[in-house]
């Protein structure tokens, strides 16, 4: 299986922008992405720092990418992050019931991955994240926390569709950076 559009150019600044993040190699989507430079190299820094630089510890992290990987139905995005997913702690039940669609009713998760996990759906589901929701959420994140899980649903909710509307096959595992 192959994407809908052939790789991009994988030469010039962006390409190693993203090989640097990747530590060498770049992937489907940064080949795809490099068609265009300029939102190759967006891309790059805020999936990098959604990744690499925010204060949400690892497992909630994982949590709300695979989550939104599947309500959104990337394959690719799951694959990826599902062996990241558990040397952050998730284990094979929490793997399970991320799949399921009534993850968030399931006694699986602690008070703060319930949390997340029910921001992760509503802001992916319907945008608006209706107010009991955001409340459970500042119960456990701090501002800077609560901005950061955000942008992290939304950056993902990005990719995902990205993923999805170019047809990129799944990985064979772990996408480094």
């Amino acid at each position: 299986m192959t994407a809908r559009l052939p790789d991009g150019p994988d030469d010039g600044p962006a390409a190693e922008l993203l090989r640097a993040r990747r530590g060498g190699v770049l992937t489907t989507l940064d080949r795809l992405l490099l068609h265009s430079p300029p939102v190759a190299e967006g891309w790059n820094a805020l999936l990098g720092a959604l990744r690499g630089a925010t204060t949400l510890p690892a497992d909630l992290r994982e949590l709300v990418v695979l989550r939104v990987a599947v309500l959104n139905a990337a394959e690719f995005e799951w694959t990826s992050h599902e062996p990241i997913a558990r040397r952050a702690g998730l284990t094979d039940l929490h793997l399970r019931v991320l799949r399921r669609a009534d993850a968030t009713g399931q006694p699986v998760w602690s008070p703060v991955q319930a949390a997340v996990l029910a921001f992760t759906d509503a802001s992916t589901r319907d945008v608006v994240v209706p107010d009991p929701v955001f409340a459970a959420v500042r119960e456990h994140l701090d501002d800077r926390q609560v901005v950061e899980l955000a942008v992290l649903v939304g950056g993902y909710g990005m990719v995902s569709r990205f993923l999805v509307a170019l047809d990129v096959p799944p990985s064979n595992g772990e996408v480094p950076g």
